[in-house]
């Protein structure tokens, strides 16, 4: 039995995703031609996503629709707000199985280059001054993604810590009031300030920072590693690993779809 391409939708995940896409009624008076299967198109965005082709070179012969049919129902999907709605549902589910931790949590930064430029974009200290993003990440304790966030290369780690603990989506799956913050954060040295130390406390939330000048062997490692491990999931998917959109938005609707993926990959895992 030939083993399914990434970019195959099966029946299961299709029954999740169809419902959270907007309903777009056919006008009666000039329809016009008729619109292409949204199943069909989401398999062409996830080719991409998978792929990192650009969007003029995405192959006719697999049915997905146009290249400019796909963008385009990626920027309608996002701006409806699709795929944080699928990244929530897919949470639920895991900790409906028993599959988050959320006693402790963990956060880091990614560089990427951003080739073309546009918001959220910055000269990147790491990169020699080239123009790049980043992707900043928060994990529960097992390394699934809670949320992400985007911002310009130059922006530093400690400004998204608040952030990421406030994207966290209120998680359902169980009886009683949904969880939303970890009980404890885990970074490096490059959140080590303690503002933000008070500004974590506030959330109700401990954070275990590492401290600069310390010697290494605080131990931190062997739990934080679990967000490393996140990030080389997010950029298996290789449209992630360049920044070739000039809107934000757009690059944000992959990074958060990409992260829905991993949740529904984990559920698969559990069976």
């Amino acid at each position: 039995m030939a083993r399914p391409k990434p970019w195959e939708v099966d029946d299961e995940l299709w029954a999740v995703i169809e419902p959270l896409l907007p309903r777009v009624e056919r006008r009666v008076r000039h329809p016009g031609r008729k619109r292409h299967p949204d199943r069909l198109v989401f398999q062409g965005i996830l080719f991409v996503l998978h792929t990192g082709i650009a969007w003029e070179h995405l192959p006719q012969e697999l049915g997905f629709g146009s290249g400019m049919t796909c963008w385009r129902r990626l920027a309608e999907w996002t701006e409806a707000g699709v795929w944080p709605r699928l990244h929530e549902v897919l949470l639920a589910r895991l900790r409906g199985a028993n599959a988050l931790d959320f006693s402790r949590a963990a956060v880091d930064g990614s560089h990427i280059r951003a080739l073309k430029g546009g918001a959220k974009t910055g000269r990147s200290p790491v990169d020699r001054g080239r123009t790049g993003s980043k992707h900043h990440l928060i994990t529960d304790g097992t390394g699934i993604p809670l949320a992400a966030t985007l911002t310009g290369g130059n922006r530093n780690d400690v400004t998204q810590l608040i952030p990421l603990l406030q994207a966290v989506p209120p998680v359902r799956g169980k009886r009683g009031r949904p969880r939303r913050r970890p009980d404890v954060v885990l970074g490096d040295r490059g959140y080590d300030h303690d503002k933000y130390r008070r500004l974590v406390r506030n959330l109700g939330v401990k954070p275990l920072i590492a401290r600069r000048g310390t010697e290494h062997g605080s131990g931190l490692g062997t739990q934080r590693w679990v967000v490393e491990r996140a990030f080389a999931h997010l950029h298996w998917f290789r449209r992630l690993r360049i920044r070739w959109e000039i809107r934000d938005d757009i690059h944000e609707g992959f990074l958060t779809l990409a992260c829905a993926l991993i949740c529904w990959r984990r559920l698969k895992s559990l069976r």
